[in-house]
């Protein structure tokens, strides 16, 4: 008999406070509001702050978007491959490849905790090392801004919540887009002004439903 779980799938038609209640169990979303907290707390404790941080703010807000396409269309959309005689692939890559193969799965729509637990501590020291602590602790809380607005946007395109203005609407049909008629388009998912600016949004009828859309070209022997 198997003792496998069935995963939780989103069930649609979700009202907005019920879907933040269920991203909340997870251990994710926790973490990364706990170090929002923790990055708020201590940057205006620190205080001394310049028009550097208004600098800093303003240039990784910019460059969000495309780092966002980046990462998706060159990371998590990231293919096996051989090198020097080894298989090589990479953890998100692979946990993104389960996602497209079921959108609705709940816990496969957060970014994989093993990630955050090696990544977040790596980020940290490296920006506290090369930047001025002022300067360093305002990266950091960028970033730990930006990664919410990332895994909520992510959660609640995916939660069955009905869009409540025009702005939800065009973000969570792009995301659609790209899990049910081509994964080689509609790369971003707080935003979509990489893909605007790099061609990956094109009008629906533009480019041909994939039949690669759930599987990234992997088979599950691969």
């Amino acid at each position: 008999m198997s003792t496998t779980a069935t995963p939780i799938r989103f069930s649609g038609n979700t009202r907005l406070r019920d879907a933040f209640a269920t991203y909340l169990r997870y251990p994710s979303p926790r973490l990364l509001l706990g170090l929002l907290v923790v990055a708020l707390v201590t940057r205006l404790a620190v205080g001394r702050w310049s028009w550097w941080d208004l600098g800093v703010v303003v240039i990784m807000v910019a460059a969000q978007p495309f780092v966002e396409w980046v990462i998706h269309t060159f990371i998590l959309h990231f293919r096996p491959r051989e090198v020097a005689g080894r298989s090589v692939d990479l953890h998100l890559a692979k946990k993104h490849r389960v996602h497209h193969l079921d959108p609705k799965q709940i816990d496969a729509v957060f970014i994989p905790m093993r990630s955050l637990v090696i990544g977040l501590p790596i980020l940290a020291f490296l920006v506290l090392v090369i930047f001025p602590l002022p300067i360093a602790l305002t990266i950091l809380l960028t970033e730990a801004a930006i990664g919410n607005l990332y895994e909520w946007t992510h959660f609640y395109v995916h939660s069955g919540c009905k869009p409540r203005n025009r702005y939800a609407a065009y973000i969570e049909r792009a995301h659609r887009l790209h899990h049910y008629r081509n994964e080689n388009y509609w790369m971003g998912v707080t935003n979509h002004l990489g893909d605007h600016v790099l061609g990956t949004f094109p009008n629906k009828d533009d480019v041909p439903v994939s039949p690669t859309a759930k599987t990234l070209g992997i088979s599950a022997s691969d």
